[in-house]
């Protein structure tokens, strides 16, 4: 199997002021300036990416956005464009998440329709998957995951794919204090890899990094970790604390 670099990954949420993502990202950076081994990014909410930007530069931590719209401009009232995210120095952007499509309406399409769009501004998507606990307890995982894939990367080709990222986030463990079993998580990874294996050459479900998010914390990331298919993290709460999120990346 080819080697996959980790990613660990924070998403902030509704978190942090400007300033507060400032003294953040002053208080992290040094705490993990001597990982080379993995690709760290951290979420701030949209008023604070170009604060962040200006300290994350030149360091080995990425910036990531919460979400974007699809069109390039226009009259999209409170919308974010790709071209936007990237000009304030946004690397990847996550796209999906569960509460986007609890809360807020997102669907399989919608979810389509910004990763297609976030591919040629050179942001790095991070398409989120996963079942509630409903669907779990009626034996649902694996075909709402194939759902998920299958229609997130509706109309896309290979070689477009090259540096997509799918996070699988088990809804019912997010924000919960529940944790997937390490068996539990690396089963859904193995079946998501095996999915675009069946879509795509298999040389691109072999690179492609797959992350687990719902409630990793220091405690359990090496047991994550040591998983054959989990190849990095997407964090929440734990995220949010510099001290506990270098101990995740640093794990």
């Amino acid at each position: 199997m080819a080697a996959r670099r980790p990613l660990i990954a924070g998403n902030w949420k509704m978190y942090k002021t400007s300033a507060e993502a400032a003294d953040f990202a002053r208080r992290f950076v040094p705490l993990v300036s001597g990982v080379a081994d993995r690709d760290i990014m951290i979420a701030p909410a949209f008023t604070a990416l170009e604060t962040v930007a200006g300290i994350l530069k030149a360091t080995n931590v990425a910036l990531g956005a919460q979400n974007l719209f699809w069109e390039s401009e226009g009259a999209f009232t409170a919308e974010i464009s790709p071209k936007m995210l990237a000009a304030a120095g946004c690397r990847y952007v996550i796209i999906g998440h569960s509460e986007r499509r609890q809360l807020f309406g997102e669907t399989d399409d919608t979810v389509n329709r910004r990763v297609r769009a976030a591919l040629p501004a050179g942001l790095i998507p991070v398409m989120c998957v996963g079942e509630t606990e409903k669907e779990r307890d009626a034996g649902q995982t694996l075909s709402v995951l194939d759902k998920q894939v299958r229609n997130g990367l509706k109309n896309l080709v290979a070689n477009e794919l090259g540096t997509l990222v799918i996070a699988y986030e088990p809804v019912w463990a997010i924000g919960t204090g529940k944790t997937a079993t390490k068996e539990q998580a690396q089963a859904a990874h193995q079946f998501i890899r095996s999915l675009v294996s069946n879509l795509f050459p298999a040389e691109l479900a072999v690179a492609m990094r797959i992350l687990y998010g719902g409630s990793v914390k220091p405690e359990n990331i090496s047991e994550l970790m040591a998983m054959d298919d989990i190849d990095g993290a997407l964090v929440g709460g734990a995220s949010l604390n510099p001290e506990s999120f270098g101990k995740i990346v640093c794990y």
